[in-house]
């Protein structure tokens, strides 16, 4: 025993010695790189001081104006060069994010909305970023609060487009009249932009984090087809309405969807109607 326990002493001090040492040559080792960068700082400040200083202002303006650039041109642009709306970039991008959209989609049927501006592209060029910026913030800030005021949650917003569900039809047509009309009576105040919204109810798939399938594609191609200032929900949408009050529709269009070979119906919503 006694062999063993000086045996574990004498490794013991051995290990003491050579933390030591370490510690001894990295105290070096950082002294003599103190000193370097002290050596560099000092024969540097000549020439920093003769560069003409750069105020914070026109700095952050640069960057912003980038940032937007070049987010607008990943947005817009695919690998050929073509031009994709920002309704197609989020059915892309559509993802379950948070505790309320996964308890909407609990059940696997989900009403999408999707909306973007009409014309966004051109409205920013005529605009300028920074004013461009300042609108899209005044949109985001009024669909969100009419998305909550009719149970929905926002899953995606991108740039001027967005993404919604809602847990039933009625809610999701009156929360797009309710967007739709606040832009007609406040026309100032949004620049008189013209949004394009569009519906339809299905199931959806959920795989970890992601919600995708075919009906996520339906509504995008639905809302693709509308105009600015109108709504367009698909047939599934119209009939799960009913006679709801409040809410009514023009007549009945047939219409070939993008990707889906089958001929579908959509219906536009009366935006004037008493909710």
């Amino acid at each position: 025993m006694d062999v063993a326990l000086w045996v574990v002493v004498v490794i013991e001090f051995a290990g003491l010695v050579t933390l030591g040492v370490l510690l001894l040559l990295s105290r070096r080792t950082l002294a003599a790189t103190r000193k370097e960068l002290s050596r560099r700082r000092e024969g540097d400040e000549p020439r920093r001081r003769r560069r003409k200083p750069v105020g914070v202002a026109p700095l952050a303006i640069k960057t912003v104006t980038n940032t937007v650039q070049t987010a607008d041109a990943i947005i817009r642009r695919q690998i050929g060069g073509t031009v994709r709306s920002s309704i197609e970039d989020l059915a892309g991008w559509a993802r379950v994010e948070r505790p309320d959209l996964a308890r909407i989609t609990a059940n696997g049927r989900v009403v999408l909305v999707f909306s973007d501006i009409e014309g966004s592209t051109q409205r920013n060029a005529s605009l300028g970023d920074r004013e461009w910026v300042k609108l899209l913030e005044r949109h985001e800030k009024l669909i969100r609060r009419h998305v909550t005021d009719h149970k929905g949650v926002v899953v995606k917003n991108q740039g001027d487009g967005f993404m919604i569900a809602f847990p039933d039809p009625a809610g999701a047509v009156r929360c797009c009249i309710a967007v739709q009309q606040a832009l007609l009576e406040d026309a100032g105040r949004s620049d008189g932009i013209r949004v394009r919204m569009g519906a339809h109810v299905g199931t959806s798939v959920r795989r970890g984090e992601d919600l995708f399938g075919l009906d996520v594609a339906m509504a995008a191609r639905v809302a693709d087809l509308a105009d600015g200032g109108e709504i367009l929900v698909s047939d599934a949408v119209r009939q799960a309405i009913g006679d709801a009050d409040g809410i009514g529709f023009g007549a009945p269009r047939d219409v070939q969807l993008k990707g889906v070979p089958d001929t579908q119906t959509v219906h536009a919503v009366e935006i004037c109607s008493q909710m």
